[in-house]
């Protein structure tokens, strides 16, 4: 067979200027890794008329091999495999088991050559127009190759295989060519990197400036805040029409649309003061190639990494903010019970003289003789309406502490009990059901028996008006050793998020102007508080509502 040199003369060096420009408009392009290497080794194969073309490209711990080989442009074949080089400079000698082409691919790439020698430049690159004179087993049939070191940077290297099955085929002219394609590989190499870091940097930004965006919206809820991120999440990776987001926090899942489960994840843990309380990842829901952490850039991991940390501090802020909200309200709460106290009570000690003048008049004025019947009707009318009205004034003064208290030793099961043979008939008559569960070893608590009793009278009366046509009321008693706790749970109508607000208001009612005065919760509110404790409330429409009473065993007022 005729070597290269007998079929056609050397390339002129303005194709190689050509070759050069080429490779530099494929590094301007910004292309993924494996598409910008398969057009480099395509454009080399068609350039070189090589059989077979073998580009290496080194990047951190990882070797990127790919291949065009039977003068095949749609032969190409990519595959990552470990770097030919140990991290301290020697080289990995795969178990022991390295051919001698790979040592000498690793000599090359350390500069581990005589350029003295026989068939090595002064660049440091190798060529031989017969492979058997060196043992080299550089493939099936292959006669001629030439391999040529790419220097990318200080840490990291590359090579360029060029082989043929004929004799001869490689000119010593053309290798110093060669050599000047191979830098200008090496720069279109570094400019690639620099244009895909750049375009991921601007992703990047995009995603984070969107959170951020998302995050300057104060009324926002923290559930439509995370939806809102977690759909950020794709176009900011790589393969953004494969990519999924999901963040996990609290019980709560947060999905992009149409999530499906995939084969490759990149995840990072949400950390709020030192606690994992969640997650955030993207998924591919399809196949990709490998890079740097399986099919997902390292800058990526940066990213979400990043996402990560900011939605730790977005859920402590907003914890952090409906905590102050909280206590603000409950502020607010409290200074306007304690003007509305101050006025109650004003009002109470007003009203409660003329009152008493009204009731005892009309008394008496029942029992003269010969009353006429309407007239004494009448006058019952006014002893009933002042009783009813004393009752409020009693409430109110309740309510605004200014009833003394009776403190006393007592057992909160025995105060129950007594309320609840009160009430039995009642209870059996409108149809509720009561279900008692009373703890057994219930300490003795210092409390004011009568208005411990009003709290319970109070709290099974309101649970009685939820339930009209007839429930389930459960009553339990509980201790921690530190509190008592009496729950009223009923299946009643239960009550709204915007009213449950307001229930402990000072004449704050729902019902009709008959029905009631709305002192029933607040004199509970104002009881308990007077006791140190609190009260909770949950409630659900259509469910019931549960009150939750806590009092402490030793009364610290």
């Amino acid at each position: 067979m005729k070597g290269k040199a007998d079929i056609i003369k050397v390339k002129p060096p303005k194709d190689f200027r050509k070759l050069s420009h080429r490779l530099l408009h494929l590094a301007n392009r910004g292309l993924l890794r494996i598409d910008f290497l398969r057009e480099i080794s395509n454009v080399l194969m068609d350039f070189s008329d090589c059989d077979e073309v073998e580009l290496r490209v080194e990047e951190g711990s990882k070797y990127y091999l790919c291949r065009v080989s039977g003068g095949n442009v749609n032969s190409f074949s990519f595959e990552v495999v470990p770097s030919i080089l140990a991290d301290e400079g020697g080289t990995t000698d795969l178990a022991g088991n390295i051919t001698d082409i790979e040592r000498l691919c690793q000599d090359i790439i350390i500069e581990r050559v005589d350029s003295s020698l026989l068939n090595y430049t002064e660049y440091g690159s190798f060529w031989t127009d017969d492979v058997s004179k060196y043992s080299l087993d550089a493939g099936a049939g292959i006669k001629s190759l030439a391999i040529f070191p790419i220097r990318l940077n200080r840490e990291n290297m590359g090579l360029l295989l060029l082989k043929s099955l004929q004799s001869n085929f490689f000119l010593e002219e053309e290798i110093e060519w060669y050599e000047d394609v191979v830098k200008i590989i090496g720069i279109a190499i570094n400019q690639r990197r620099t244009q895909v870091m750049l375009r991921e940097r601007v992703k990047e930004l995009t995603c984070l400036y969107g959170i951020a965006k998302i995050t300057a919206s104060p009324d926002l809820s923290l559930d439509k805040i995370l939806q809102d991120i977690v759909e950020l999440l794709p176009p900011g990776w790589l393969y953004p029409e494969a990519a999924q987001g999901r963040i996990i926090y609290d019980g709560k899942t947060y999905l992009t649309p149409g999530f499906c489960e995939g084969c490759h994840r990149q995840s990072a843990d949400i950390i709020i003061n030192d606690d994992k309380c969640g997650f955030v990842e993207v998924i591919y829901k399809e196949e990709k190639p490998e890079l740097d952490e399986g099919p997902f850039l390292k800058e990526e991991r940066s990213l979400l990494n990043a996402i990560a940390r900011e939605l730790g501090l977005i859920i402590e802020r907003k914890a952090v903010s409906e905590e102050r909200e909280r206590l603000r309200e409950q502020l607010r709460h409290a200074d306007r019970l304690a003007t509305i106290g101050q006025l109650a009570a004003g009002v109470a000690h007003e009203l409660n003289e003329p009152l008493g003048n009204i009731l005892g008049f009309a008394q008496l004025s029942l029992k003269c003789e010969g009353v006429p019947k309407l007239v004494s009707k009448d006058l019952q009318k006014i002893v009933d309406s002042s009783l009813h009205a004393r009752e409020i004034i009693k409430k109110l003064l309740v309510f605004a502490r200014q009833t003394p208290s009776r403190m006393v030793s007592i057992e909160l099961n025995s105060v129950v009990e007594e309320c609840l043979d009160l009430l039995s008939s009642r209870l059996v008559k409108e149809g509720i059901e009561l279900r008692l569960s009373l703890v057994s070893d219930m300490p003795n608590m210092t409390a004011d028996p009568s208005q411990i009793n009003q709290v319970i009278v109070n709290l099974v009366v309101n649970s009685m008006q939820a339930m009209p046509d007839g429930g389930v009321l459960v009553i339990k008693t509980s201790t921690d050793g530190d509190f008592a706790y009496l729950i009223v749970e009923d299946t009643g109508s239960g009550i709204e998020a915007d009213i449950l607000k307001q229930i402990f208001i000072p004449f704050f009612t729902t019902k009709d102007v008959d029905q009631g005065t709305g002192l029933g919760l607040a004199v509970v509110h104002g009881i308990v508080t007077s006791h140190g404790g609190s009260v909770r409330v949950e409630s659900e429409i259509g469910r019931g509502s549960r009150f939750e009473i806590q009092l402490p065993l030793v009364n610290k007022r």
